[in-house]
């Protein structure tokens, strides 16, 4: 029978700063992270705003020796992965441990290093290129570093599969212990792409919000008015171990991680299919595997990103699964608050979804003004809605047709 896995300890770096606690104070007051861009100069782009990392506090948690060495976005996954330790009460310098594994996604990987460095070769020629430029611009970095940082043995692997990668990350960790193969996972997600190719990159599609005068408000998932998502960066990890492991430590369980679906649209590389036939499949084998059924569902947490087309195609998904129950199950969006963290969202969303369950307090979908007649859902708008919840759905998907749902529910022993 497949091991019961449990969530015992989360840690998260975003523009808030460190801890879960804080993104999840932040989310249940809807303080929105997105500001004008102050990384580069914006002037002579089409979007100018995004949810950054201005400050970040990684010094007490990572030594300024060791991380230096690593791109922007290994750094978030390290500070994040030594809080989700610490807060399940795990020694992070103990070492050797075999059966302790990671599983991280990501999008764009060291993006910021190979950038830096091609600017380094066209300037100053090939033998000023940093030795280091390799290691730190692999996508698997983030997870090795982990590895290497903390003593963990298991199985140290990388997952992208675009905005659906940490989710998918998630449930490849709950795979592995539900089979035996590993008794403890490090596992969740980091993004660090707010630079000026990818800006205008996703510029160029016509995918990013243009709402620079009013940045906080420029993300509305399901409203009339919104014109697409904000980018955002940081880091989410969770860690999960089997039932057996956290009890024989003594360990407190936030949640249980019950189930866990993926899907491909097989329809366009950026659109997704119009009937949401993709995310459909998702959502229906996630219950099935937590066997759950749409009326036991107390909370979903949408992708929501702000563009038309995956909103409709969102809620459309939402009401051919859920059907009669569609509009009477509370459903969030995180985004509006810390934009969309692309590779690493649905780790951080999956971090908000446990908090969910462990505050009984759904966060709002901020800048809901004019729900759109086409998003037909019951979306908690504006303002944070207490109530009891006992399973907290948990929705991804990516360019590509990517679509990857995870299911968290109370523990109960």
């Amino acid at each position: 029978m497949p091991k019961r896995v449990v969530v015992t300890g989360m840690g998260c770096v975003t523009p808030f700063g460190n801890g879960w606690q804080k993104l999840w104070d932040n989310l249940i007051a809807g303080n929105s992270a997105v500001s004008e861009i102050s990384s580069f100069d914006t002037s002579n782009f089409r979007t100018k705003i995004a949810a950054e990392i201005k400050n970040p506090d990684i010094d007490p948690l990572i030594s300024k020796q060791i991380y230096r060495k690593f791109d922007r976005f290994s750094q978030f996954a390290a500070a994040a992965a030594k809080l989700a330790l610490l807060d399940a009460g795990i020694d992070p310098e103990c070492s050797g441990r075999k059966r302790f594994g990671v599983a991280l996604g990501n999008g764009f990987g060291g993006i910021n290093t190979a950038l830096s460095q091609f600017e380094t070769l066209q300037s100053r020629g090939t033998k000023r290129v940093s030795p280091f430029c390799i290691p730190m611009m692999l996508s698997s970095s983030a997870a090795s570093n982990i590895s290497m940082l903390f003593g963990l043995n298991g199985a140290s692997e990388t997952v992208s599969t675009a905005c659906a990668s940490s989710s998918d990350a998630i449930g490849l960790a709950l795979e592995k212990i539900r089979s035996g193969e590993a008794d403890l996972m490090l596992c969740g997600g980091s993004e660090a792409a707010v630079n000026p190719l990818i800006v205008a990159a996703f510029s160029s599609m016509r995918a990013l919000s243009e709402k620079n005068e009013t940045p906080q408000e420029a993300c509305r998932p399901f409203d009339k008015e919104r014109d697409g998502f904000v980018i955002g960066e940081g880091a989410a990890m969770l860690m999960l171990e089997s039932l057996e492991s956290a009890t024989a430590r003594k360990a407190g369980i936030y949640a249980e991680l019950a189930g866990y679906g993926a899907a491909n649209d097989a329809f366009h590389l950026t659109q997704p299919e119009p009937d949401g036939l993709g995310l459909v499949n998702a959502l229906k084998a996630a219950l099935s595997d937590a066997g759950c059924r749409p009326e036991d569902v107390g909370c979903i947490n949408a992708h929501g990103t702000g563009t038309v087309a995956n909103d409709r195609v969102e809620a459309a998904a939402i009401r051919t699964v859920f059907g009669d129950f569609a509009g009477k199950i509370p459903v969030t969006a995180n985004k509006p608050v810390t934009g969309h963290l692309l590779g690493a969202a649905g780790a951080l969303e999956a971090v908000a979804s446990v908090a969910t369950l462990i505050k009984d307090e759904i966060p709002p979908v901020i800048n809901l003004k004019n729900q759109d007649p086409e998003c037909r859902l019951n979306l908690v708008a504006n303002t944070s809605k207490k109530a009891e919840i006992e399973t907290v759905v948990s929705e991804s998907s990516g360019f590509g047709g990517h679509n990857s749902v995870l299911i968290f529910k109370k523990f109960k022993g």
